[in-house]
């Protein structure tokens, strides 16, 4: 039985994360501030013999050290997420996302553990070469507008991980999540699947921010935990970064309506301009894909779930 401990655990990934680790015979230790995770979302580990849960952050390094110190290995997923979470608390979210990984990093090469950073596709930027490759360039936008702090800080966040792994010879392995889906997942920071089908399943207008044609892929939860497993469990993969996701796009016009075809709702589609959503100067970026040729080389990944699967059980999840 290995102990891992999983920072950010009562979030959406994280508590997927752990449910999986534990159905693996591992002990499993969270510590979340509950600043965007939830304990619904963890509350059926409660009585589990081999979990703990510890309400703190991440930022008190008295608690890392010792937790890191106890663990076998560290999937760091804590950090400020969210496009509306990063616009409306910009100084906490750049604080959180590079002294809280700084944090991780340095009490982990005291003791020399496996750790997993997760990252972002916000660390393309505007870049508009699709499919993303990890080795690809960053084109950040101005910096007055806040939405492209948090592309800096994961950016930043890498170059750590990177160093830490040069100068210290920490095992770390880099993800950068592509738009990942599932139950648990909250439409309250702005990502937009859940906040669909919520306001499909209450026949509210479904609310497309921009003109709707811009694209994403969405990733099944289940899918990007057992990469993400499988990834800190092959050390070939230390030292790299890889794109995790799905590479199927679809437009989000094209969501709201399959969305709105699934759950037989009535809602109407109403389109929203990024000032109202956002405020002044939003930018946003028309298409994002992974080129997953990296991953699937070192790891032969392959998402299994569609998008239609995906957004059934989700649906079924918010009508329970």
């Amino acid at each position: 039985m290995k102990k891992v401990l999983i920072t950010g655990g009562a979030g959406f990934i994280g508590s997927h994360l752990a449910d999986k680790l534990l159905s693996q015979k591992n002990s499993v230790v969270i510590v979340d501030d509950l600043s965007t995770g939830k304990l619904d979302n963890i509350a059926h580990l409660k009585h589990h013999a081999h979990f703990k849960f510890h309400l703190d952050s991440i930022m008190n390094e008295k608690l890392m050290s010792r937790l890191i110190n106890e663990a076998d290995c560290i999937y760091h997923l804590a950090a400020a997420v969210g496009v509306k979470y990063i616009i409306d608390n910009p100084l906490k979210s750049i604080t959180t996302n590079v002294r809280g990984t700084e944090i991780i990093l340095e009490e982990a090469s005291k003791s020399h553990k496996p750790v997993l950073i997760a990252s972002t596709s916000e660390v393309y930027g505007k870049n508009n070469k699709v499919p993303f490759k990890e080795e690809d360039d960053s084109i950040i936008g101005y910096t007055k507008l806040y939405r492209w702090s948090y592309a800096c800080t994961k950016k930043l966040d890498e170059f750590l991980a990177f160093a830490y792994f040069k100068e210290h010879k920490i095992p770390v392995v880099i993800t950068r999540f592509f738009n990942t889906c599932g139950p648990r997942q909250t439409g309250e920071y702005g990502m937009v699947v859940p906040r669909f089908i919520k306001q499909a399943i209450l026949n509210q207008p479904i609310t497309i921010f921009g003109d709707g044609k811009q694209k994403r892929c969405f990733s099944y939860v289940g899918d990007i935990v057992n990469g993400i497993i499988k990834l800190l469990k092959t050390p070939k993969c230390f030292g790299e970064v890889f794109n995790i996701g799905n590479d199927k796009e679809i437009s989000i016009e094209d969501l709201a309506h399959k969305i709105k075809e699934l759950t037989n709702s009535k809602s109407p589609i109403h389109y929203i301009s990024y000032k109202d959503a956002y405020g002044d100067g939003f930018e946003d970026m028309q298409r994002r894909i992974p080129d997953l040729s990296k991953i699937k080389k070192y790891i032969s990944y392959t998402p299994k779930v569609g998008l239609e699967e995906m957004l059934k059980e989700i649906i079924k999840d918010f009508k329970a």
